[in-house]
């Protein structure tokens, strides 16, 4: 394997999708990443979506690393997750905040033995406060973010999830990026250090940006908030759905000549930006009776030729097919011993000058365990720790 971070080992003790989809991003990028595992493996293994015997989510979030089965309620099992731990580069974990303590793999304890180890632990809630010690699932994190209320639109809507596991793939993401961030930190001290994540405070930062005007100026909080619609909605149209984003007084002008409705421009409400902001709800009603009764392909192509920002509105299949997918080389194909032919997603992120290598399937349960500790228990002339086998 080769790419930017070649040469970096990981020691993976996490588990479902925000840690493991991390540590898979690194992987994917050159780094040696060792996926400690108890007997029963990782709960991805073991949910829906399956062939062979092997289940998709697992195979989506663990490519391209190396399974080890070690029994962390067995000393000899811990003993070897440290010796693993010596000589690696980073150890990530995402237990709830003071199992890892309890075990004795806490950061404290690592960076003893490793100095210029980074230690990334991962967290729902958070290391501190009332709800730190709470079981997390995705659900729980949209709820207390805000992000539910923030998809309702309004504060007097009914709060709604957002359709896909959010929270956790953003952590992914983050958790990659401080890891990378902790490694250049070191190249410069020499030493490494320990890193916290929630996902919690993930998604609130994540929301910031864009969807927290209202609570930024100290002393002028909006007590309730309206739906923010400065983006665009999803129209419906005679044969499908499209996005049309009218975000400048050119895009308003343009939509009136695609559409054949010029009397558009004559409304004041939507005379310039901060009127048709203001007058948002009408303004996207309209847009909707407008384009109601034509035909998606005909009504893009009229949107595009006035410049108007507009996309179809794809359903998986149809992303997947998509000739922009194809163009950007996004998914790709190769073979799993087991589960045969895959597809999937490649790591966003194309390094020119340090390109990555073929990757390899995410791995059996404990199909590394007895090389991996084998070679440790070598290096250090000690008897290896136990496999939980």
């Amino acid at each position: 394997m080769t790419g930017p971070l070649s040469g970096i080992r990981i020691i993976d003790l996490t588990m479902v999708v925000s840690g493991p989809m991390a540590t898979m991003m690194l992987a994917d990028q050159g780094a040696e990443v060792i996926k400690i595992e108890r007997a029963e493996g990782d709960f991805t293994r073991h949910v829906a979506t399956r062939r062979g015997g092997v289940a998709a989510s697992f195979l989506n979030n663990n490519r391209g690393k190396k399974s080890v089965v070690v029994d962390l309620k067995d000393p000899a099992g811990v003993e070897a997750v440290k010796r693993l731990a010596r000589d690696a580069d980073v150890f990530v974990q995402n237990f709830r905040p003071g199992v890892a303590d309890r075990l004795g793999l806490g950061a404290d304890v690592l960076r003893a033995l490793n100095p210029r180890l980074v230690y990334m632990s991962i967290s729902g809630f958070g290391f501190d406060g009332p709800l730190k010690d709470k079981p997390v699932y995705d659900p729980l994190i949209q709820a207390v973010s805000a992000l539910t209320t923030v998809q309702a639109g309004s504060d007097e809507d009914r709060p709604r999830l957002i359709r896909t596991i959010l929270p956790d793939k953003l952590t992914a993401f983050q958790a990659a990026q401080a890891i990378t961030a902790a490694l250049v930190a070191r190249e410069r001290t020499g030493e490494g250090q320990e890193v916290r994540l929630s996902m919690l405070d993930t998604v609130i930062s994540f929301l910031w940006g864009s969807d927290m005007n209202g609570h930024t100026f100290v002393g002028d909080e909006h007590e309730t908030e309206e739906a923010q619609s400065f983006v665009d909605l999803i129209y419906e149209v005679a044969d499908g759905y499209v996005s049309i984003s009218v975000m400048q007084d050119k895009h308003w002008a343009g939509l009136a000549r695609a559409t054949g409705r010029p009397d558009i421009l004559d409304d004041e409400r939507f005379a310039d930006a901060e009127r048709r902001d203001i007058h948002r709800d009408a303004r996207l009603r309209l847009t909707q009776e407008i384009v109601a009764g034509l035909k998606r392909d005909d009504l893009l192509d009229r949107l595009e030729r006035e410049g108007v920002p507009c996309a179809p509105v794809l359903t998986r299949r149809e992303m997947r097919q998509h000739p922009q997918i194809a163009a950007n080389r996004t998914l790709f194909e190769y073979d799993h011993p087991v589960a045969g032919r895959l597809r999937q997603a490649r790591n966003p992120a194309v390094f020119l000058g340090t390109p990555t290598g073929r990757t390899t399937p995410a791995p059996s349960l404990g199909e590394h365990t007895e090389a991996v500790l084998g070679a440790v228990s070598a290096a250090d002339g000690s008897a290896g720790g136990s496999t939980g086998r």
